[in-house]
């Protein structure tokens, strides 16, 4: 579940803004799927993912990450290659095949082992890359925080998700479930925290997710903003 609770952690954010934030015209209908996912989530998916983490051994979560991660480095390399990295790209593939045989489907991670870097790339991010203007501010049900362009990219990333054509669908749907709730446990901790820091949470998300996605567009290397100007975004 993309809630992106340790993004906004680990770049901070400010707990108030400006009135009319120029990136956030809907902010209006936002705050109010916002508030719905916050329900959902302190109903539904803080509780799962607490009582997943609180039974499942630590060393068997990490299998289970292992395994979707290595799925995912399938589409980092496509999205490398589409950027024109073709060596991260290459390293990107070569932890698939490195994972999927020698680390047993991916359950265990032998390339990082074996010192081949891991990379964090998606279809928003090329987005981006080609010069594509991130546009609004958009919450997403469920999903969380993301804009005109990343939502856009999200759903290329679901589209051409492996796990959706995955049968029998009861089969596809557990695993779609599980791996949600890996992530929701990863974010518990960073959850928490965001609840004892932030004055206004929505705000502190919303500033922290332009932030963050700005730095991965740019490999972190993202030049200085100019605020005289109407921003250009990648």
């Amino acid at each position: 579940m993309r809630l992106l609770i340790a993004a906004a952690l680990l770049l901070g954010g400010c707990a108030t803004s400006p009135e009319g934030d120029a990136r956030d015209p809907f902010e209006g209908f936002n705050r109010g799927v916002y508030r719905f996912n916050e329900v959902v989530d302190e109903a539904l998916a803080k509780p799962v993912a607490t009582a997943y983490r609180d039974a499942v051994h630590s060393e068997i979560r990490d299998r289970v990450r292992n395994f979707f991660a290595n799925i995912g480095d399938v589409f980092i390399g496509a999205n490398n290659v589409l950027q024109g990295k073709f060596f991260e790209g290459f390293e990107d593939f070569a932890r698939v095949a490195f994972n999927t045989t020698f680390g047993l489907l991916g359950i265990h991670d032998v390339a990082s082992d074996m010192g081949i870097e891991k990379h964090n790339e998606d279809f928003g991010q090329t987005f981006g890359w080609w010069g594509i203007g991130e546009g609004p501010y958009l919450v997403l049900p469920i999903l969380g925080s993301s804009s005109v362009r990343d939502g856009l990219g999200t759903a290329l990333d679901y589209y051409t998700d492996p796990l959706g054509e995955l049968r029998p669908i009861r089969l596809r749907n557990s695993l779609a479930a599980l791996r949600l709730t890996g992530v929701r446990a990863d974010l518990l901790e960073a959850s928490r925290l965001l609840e004892q820091a932030a004055l206004d949470k929505y705000v502190f998300q919303r500033d922290a997710y332009f932030q963050r996605r700005r730095s991965l567009v740019y490999d972190g290397r993202a030049p200085r903003e100019r605020y005289d100007d109407a921003p250009v975004n990648r």
